[in-house]
């Protein structure tokens, strides 16, 4: 999977992350698992300064449980060093949340991995919500998407 060549999306959001030790493997580089917590790191940083925070999401009757995950290993990252995670939301007309990320090394600016996550909408029962919950569609209008 390859980012969208032309997003569409201006909402981005950017965060910058120290490799921590714990972070790395015994050949002294990240292991390939923490990529999937560093596009964490990105999605709170986003719904932090774009106002979708996970407690928002809860907030209004909603968990966001992520139903698909995909990375794409570019180039290595170690320890000591700050990797820049670019997190972009992709629009969608179903009831999901869509983000793309860019992970780059601040020191070269090197792309080191993209990838991908969605997320769906339960109730607090458990149940999936097929139509786009209210204060998600109010967001998006907020946000001019829609």
């Amino acid at each position: 999977m390859e980012l969208k060549k032309n997003i569409e999306s201006k909402i981005v959001s950017k965060t910058i992350v120290t490799i921590r030790f714990s972070d790395v493997d015994s050949m002294g580089i990240v292991w390939h698992g923490n990529y999937v917590k560093y596009f964490e790191d990105g999605r709170e940083s986003f719904g932090l300064e774009h106002g979708l925070h996970y407690l928002n999401v809860y907030k209004n009757g909603y968990f966001a449980p992520i139903v698909n995950i995909e990375c794409n290993y570019k180039n290595p990252l170690r320890y000591g060093e700050k990797v820049i995670i670019e997190t972009y939301y992709i629009d969608s007309e179903a009831a999901k949340i869509i983000h793309e990320y860019k992970l780059y090394r601040q020191s070269d600016n090197e792309l080191v991995a993209t990838g991908s996550s969605t997320q769906v909408f339960l109730n607090v029962n458990g149940e999936l919500q097929l139509t786009i919950p209210a204060f998600f569609e109010e967001w998006k209008q907020k946000m001019k998407i829609k």
